[in-house]
């Protein structure tokens, strides 16, 4: 049985372990709708009903299409990178209406970076009111920094906090400078203490630490101020494997083969507009010596952000 448990003080339980649904959709393996869908529900039926989502991922088909016609009623926290009050506020009402619900439990400012929660307070201001109206319950923020994790610990009108943490610390930031796994767990810390409900993301890097999936997991699951894990599911035995891991019935060593997953640009197809790099915290896309973008794998964290920026489609995850 999945473990449930509160996410801070906002009286939504959740549990233990969560679905990104990212992985399915256009950004990474692009499933067809119905495949996708019966993903999510396998998850569900193993009772993991806390899903991740996002106006960005154009992943709300999947959902919608996964709890049709049954009882399944998750929790569902959905984000937008929208600045501005209006398309924050459109943002929701798209969520609401593609997934048929009218009220969404969690909704986020997306990725939040140093310096962004003050140039998108508009948009804050329309999550509050979209609370306020009873659209979303809670509202927060999700970010790779430490420094706006901590900054979270005092903004009382977050409800939660989504931030990217691993034992490597591949990926997190602070300011505009590397960061550090202690850093973080710290912030998350101070979050946890004002009462946010705090979750995870990207405790194998990216797939980078899938290796060592075991020793990700505990890292991060030994952690009490750690409400819930929110992990990218795409197949069927990503779901196994974790419930294996969580039953305690995964052979000790045990890792995933992901040896096959990494993202590559088609320079046949890019234009060197660098678009693609505005996008990837981790500086892991650069301009080769021809003047087109190429990734250092050692940086990439494999979260398909990049992809959509291409207007070229260069980008390409297999």
């Amino acid at each position: 049985m999945m473990k449930r448990v509160l996410l801070g003080n906002t009286n939504l339980e959740v549990s233990r372990i969560g679905m990104g649904v990212m992985p399915i959709g256009p950004n990474q393996l692009s499933l067809p709708v119905k495949k996708g869908a019966s993903i999510v529900r396998h998850a569900l039926e193993q009772g993991i009903d806390f899903l991740d989502t996002a106006q960005y991922y154009q992943t709300y088909p999947y959902i919608k299409e996964a709890i049709k016609g049954t009882n399944y009623e998750p929790i569902i926290s959905s984000k937008s990178l929208a600045s501005e009050y209006g398309s924050m506020i459109d943002a929701i009402e798209e969520a609401r209406k593609r997934l048929d619900k009218d009220v969404i439990e969690i909704f986020l400012l997306h990725e939040v970076r140093s310096g962004d929660f003050e140039y998108r307070q508009r948009a804050w201001e329309a999550l509050n009111d979209a609370k306020a109206r009873g659209l979303v319950k809670a509202i927060g923020i999700s970010t790779h920094n430490i420094d706006v994790t901590e900054q979270m610990s005092k903004i009382k009108e977050c409800d939660v906090v989504f931030s990217l943490i691993n034992y490597a610390g591949l990926g997190i930031r602070n300011g505009s400078e590397a960061g550090t796994a202690e850093g973080m767990l710290n912030a998350i810390e101070k979050c946890h203490g004002q009462g946010k409900g705090t979750y995870a993301m990207k405790v194998f890097g990216g797939g980078n630490l899938t290796g060592t999936y075991q020793k990700a997991l505990d890292f991060v699951s030994s952690q009490s101020f750690i409400d819930s894990i929110m992990i990218g599911f795409g197949s069927y035995k990503d779901i196994d494997d974790i419930i294996d891991y969580v039953d305690g019935k995964m052979p000790l060593g045990y890792n995933p083969d992901v040896s096959h997953k990494k993202i590559i640009v088609e320079e046949s197809n890019c234009e060197g507009c660098g678009k693609c790099m505005s996008m990837c915290q981790s500086g892991a896309l650069f301009f080769n010596e021809r003047g087109l973008a190429q990734i250092d794998e050692n940086k990439c964290l494999t979260c398909g952000y990049c992809a959509p920026a291409c207007p070229t489609r260069s980008i390409i995850m297999y």
